[in-house]
């Protein structure tokens, strides 16, 4: 329906004028509708029939038209718009009722108006009667037009209901429509899963096509696998025997390798008695500028022989200068040219015995400026260092070989320095003024200690070369007239060694000491005054002391003196029976120490002709 067919469906609808044959009578009538200024023009000119206007009904619900009489005046009828939200009413053209009685005014007006349709001014009777006749009208379409409105909203109502209905019924379509779209969705979530499910099932088809395959190769390795496995238990069982076998041939082994290990120990310590437990080697420094000493006579056959020379004046009754000789000999003599390793090899033999359980004591003897710490602690070459190093080493070394014959060894250090008769913690790293006391103690068995003294354990020789370098920051030294850097005390170098094995329920400890004594001198010579004299006083002392000791150890005398000095008694347990000692001569070459050369070589004759017990190894 297009918008001018609606917009004339909304226009008021004007009834067609049925036109009478009377003209007269047609124009009367609608001269009398009309106003007075146009009843002039109805006079002028003849009326004209007007077109009913025909409302084009609408696409809605078509609604019946209403008929209603046509007024002989040409009046129109308006049918009522419908309401908001109803269907609006397609109303045709207004036509006379059937029986519907015309009007008496027509027929008045056509015999009272004769030919000109129209009652003189006076007639007001007609007039009324028109009136009347014209009330009547309306008052018949005013009741069709309430009966046709009274349809109208019957019709209304009707459709009104329809529309509540048909709108319960679309919420109700509504509310399905969503529930379904829900479900639609419920069902593209199973499909989409469904979809996955069906992958994952045939990604598990494929993989348990793949398992089967694999389980039957699997299958068939397992059967040539029991079958290996029967073989190798047969050979199993047999190499099992073989086994006991060699276990019963590696115990066997291991009892004469500990037998031999015995064996050697007791051969070694033999050979140590032979060659006496207290041993004394010489050793000639080199001339500081190169050369061969006159004085001094070395054999270069017999190595273990001196010769001490010097030329004197002539006395009166004598022609000519005497040459005076003192012959000497010790266990090794080492000239000049002897290096560092070819000295150690000598008491290599020695040091293994602190392995065994044996207490051993190496020391250097000497005047000032003999090479005493030289021969001990060496220099900072590899090929220069001395005796302790070197010591330290082979310990370690001896103690790993041990191991795999089920041997476990502890080892601890200490650092101690006689000085003035006082003894001092070398390795002791706090302040000064807070140093504590020390006293040598013996306990119950026979073991010397010091008290307060720092015993550090270590595990390597790395380690005990750290504490000798702090051991020789910490040392008391000395210029002197006889040399520019001059021990004044006694260094004592101890490594206590534990060891045990706990198969063979074996258990040895003992103590590896190297010293390195403070040297010598003549107060002539050095000239030491003030606090070097107290010094020198009290290393003579303490050295005459070790010669008396060593006298007595030789004579085999029933009292030692070891307490008359702190150098004896803290080395009691290592000059006694039950330890093997060392001594370490140093000569110097020059001639103007001949002297003190030839005093030292005295008192190492004297420790040389010392004859002690036999040594036992401390073993439980």
């Amino acid at each position: 329906m297009s918008s001018k067919e609606n917009g004339l469906s909304r226009l008021p609808v004007m009834s067609a004028k049925r036109v009478l044959k009377s003209s007269n009578s047609s124009s009367s009538m609608e001269s009398e509708c009309q106003p007075a200024q146009k009843k002039q023009r109805w006079d002028q000119e003849p009326a004209k029939p007007k077109v009913a206007l025909t409302n084009v009904p609408s696409r809605r619900m078509p609604v019946a038209s209403v008929s209603r009489a046509v007024r002989p005046t040409g009046a129109a009828t308006v049918a009522s718009a419908p309401s908001r939200g109803v269907l609006r009413q397609n109303v045709a053209s207004v036509a006379p009722r059937a029986g519907a009685r015309q009007p008496a005014a027509s027929s008045n007006k056509a015999g009272v108006g004769g030919a000109g349709g129209r009652r003189p001014g006076w007639d007001m009777r007609g007039k009324v009667s028109d009136m009347q006749a014209k009330l009547q009208s309306y008052q018949s379409h005013a009741k069709s037009t309430k009966e046709e409105n009274e349809e109208l909203r019957g019709t209304l109502a009707s459709v009104q209901r329809r529309e509540e209905e048909m709108g319960q019924e679309l919420e109700k379509l509504r509310s399905q429509c969503r529930s379904h779209q829900k479900e639609l969705q419920d069902l593209q979530v199973v499909r989409e899963v469904l979809e996955r499910t069906a992958c994952e099932r045939s990604a598990l088809q494929r993989e348990l096509s793949n398992l089967r395959e694999t389980h039957t190769v699997l299958v068939t390795l397992r059967d040539s696998q029991d079958l290996e496995l029967q073989t190798f238990k047969a050979s199993l069982l047999q190499r099992e025997q073989e086994v006991r076998l060699l276990q019963e041939k590696v115990d066997c082994q291991q009892d004469q390798l500990h037998a031999g290990e015995m064996e050697r120990r007791q051969l070694h310590n033999t050979l140590q008695e032979l060659k006496g437990n207290i041993r004394v080697f010489c050793r000639v420094r080199p001339l500081v500028g190169g050369g061969v000493s006159d004085h001094i006579q070395l054999s270069p056959t017999d190595n273990k022989a001196l010769v001490l020379a010097k030329s004197e004046e002539s006395h009166v009754g004598r022609a000519g200068d005497t040459q005076k000789t003192y012959n000497f000999s010790f266990d090794r003599v080492f000239g000049p040219s002897a290096s560092q390793q070819e000295v150690f090899e000598e008491i290599s033999l020695l040091v293994q015995s602190a392995l065994d359980g044996y207490n051993v004591c190496c020391f250097a003897y000497g005047q000032t400026g003999s090479g005493k710490t030289f021969t001990m602690e060496g220099g900072d070459s590899h090929l220069a260092v001395g005796v302790i190093p070197r010591a330290v080493q082979q310990v370690f070394l001896a103690a790993r070989k041990l191991t795999d014959q089920g041997w476990k060894f502890s080892f601890m250090a200490s650092f101690v320095e006689i000085y003035n008769e006082s003894l001092r913690d070398l390795l002791y790293t706090g302040k000064s003024s807070k140093r504590p006391e020390h006293e040598i103690r013996k306990s119950a068995s026979n073991e010397i200690t010091v008290t307060n003294l720092t015993y550090q354990k270590v595990t390597t020789e790395d380690q005990v070369q750290n504490l000798i370098a702090i051991a020789n920051q910490n040392r008391s030294t000395a210029q002197t007239n006889q040399n520019d850097r001059s021990s004044r005390s006694h260094s004592v170098f101890q490594l206590d060694i534990e060891g045990e094995n706990a198969g063979r329920d074996v258990r040895c400890k003992s103590t590896l000491c190297l010293v390195d004594l403070a040297g010598s001198e003549r107060v002539l010579k050095s000239q030491a005054q003030g606090e070097r004299f107290k010094e020198m006083t009290s290393i003579n002392g303490s050295l005459s002391n070790l010669g008396l000791v060593i006298t007595a150890l030789a004579n085999k005398e029933s009292h030692i003196p070891y307490r008359n000095s702190k150098l004896t008694y803290l080395l009691q347990s290592c000059l006694g029976g039950n330890s093997k000692t060392l001594m370490f001569v140093n000569i110097a070459p020059e001639a103007d120490s001949f002297g003190e050369s030839l005093n030292s070589l005295r008192f190492a004759s004297k420790v040389n002709d010392c004859v002690i017990g036999t040594a036992s190894a401390n073993k439980k």
